[in-house]
């Protein structure tokens, strides 16, 4: 039985206040013969807590008031108006125990009440706040493609060959950009595990290239990336990917390894091919090539660093950087 059932209707609450003192009364009239003297409370304190807890303070004070005069009456002393000091310490004794119960019950019940307020107020919040961020990425990831769309525009309409390959290679990343967007959060708003992430991407840059015999594999141990960390992360790993893709396997086939690992403090995430290889004399940080510069300049707003090495065999992109409070929580 919900306690509710009595507090929501005046009539229910001062009815189970009296029947509380009414079986209270009755048990102890029936034990009367059980009890020793000294013992006129006893069945009453029970009926005094259930009556604050079900139905609040007011009926509980009727049932306390109830009690204390049936048990002055007839239990405490000869039965009627005895008012000797040995009664009225036992009446002020059982005024002090009443009152106890009738506080904390109250007070405890008002504490959970107000609890219970506040985490409803919180799970609303949370919920609103959900619901702007999937808003904000919805149309952060919609201005995304019309600048996407407005560099291939703009790439149709110029002459020049050079600037049209820029611009088809800028208009590709911001729709990569604006399709992981999207690919961040699931229908709940929750973050998706990076492999997840990982595997759409990887397979969409798999299809663009025309590359079926080339295969990526990812470990990443179900790690989900935080919020401030999720776009350039994942923007290395796929430019990476498009590198070994389009060096890494000129006239063959391979394999593709990406791997996220976590320590206490940092995060590192590897892209290990085995082609042909880097070019002899190849240096990272004196090329000049424009995707190297873009996976740098996002390595560095992640606090980290971006290298590759030669590996045996093929090569291997290394990017480390340390853990953000969102992802070690």
């Amino acid at each position: 039985m919900h306690r509710d059932v009595f507090r929501t209707s005046p009539w229910r609450a001062y009815g189970f206040a009296v029947a509380a003192w009414g079986a209270a009364f009755a048990v102890r009239h029936a034990l009367a013969h059980w009890f020793a003297p000294g013992f006129p409370f006893l069945t009453f304190f029970p009926a005094v807590v259930l009556a604050a807890y079900f139905a609040g303070l007011r009926p509980a004070i009727v049932t306390a008031t109830l009690s204390g005069l049936t048990g002055w009456w007839l239990w405490i002393g000869p039965p009627g108006p005895d008012l000797s000091e040995a009664t009225l310490i036992a009446l002020a004794f059982y005024v002090f125990v009443v009152a106890v119960d009738i506080f904390f019950i109250v007070g405890m019940d008002e504490a959970s009440r107000q609890l219970a307020v506040q985490v409803e107020r919180n799970a609303a919040l949370a919920k609103s706040r959900d619901l702007l961020l999937r808003e904000v990425q919805h149309r952060v990831s919609n201005n995304i493609q019309v600048v996407s769309a407005l560099l291939k525009l703009e790439a149709r309409t110029t002459s020049d060959a050079g600037a049209r390959r820029v611009l088809d290679n800028a208009a590709a990343r911001t729709a990569m950009i604006a399709r992981l967007q999207r690919n961040l959060l699931d229908s709940d708003g929750r973050a998706v595990p990076f492999d997840v992430v990982a595997r759409e991407v990887i397979d969409d840059a798999l299809a663009l290239a025309g590359r079926s015999d080339v295969t990526v594999e990812i470990e990443a141990s179900d790690a989900v990336l935080g919020a401030e960390e999720a776009t350039p992360v994942v923007l290395i790993m796929l430019e990476s990917v498009n590198n070994a893709l389009e060096h890494a396997f000129p006239d063959r086939g391979g394999r593709v390894q990406v791997r996220l690992q976590d320590s206490a403090q940092s995060r590192r995430l590897t892209v290990e091919d085995d082609g042909v290889g880097l070019a002899p004399g190849f240096d990272p940080a004196a090329a000049q090539s424009l995707g190297l510069r873009i996976l740098s300049g996002l390595a560095q707003q992640l606090g980290g660093r971006y290298d590759i090495a030669p590996s045996d065999p093929g090569a291997v992109a290394v990017l480390t950087w340390p853990r953000t409070q969102d992802a070690t929580s």
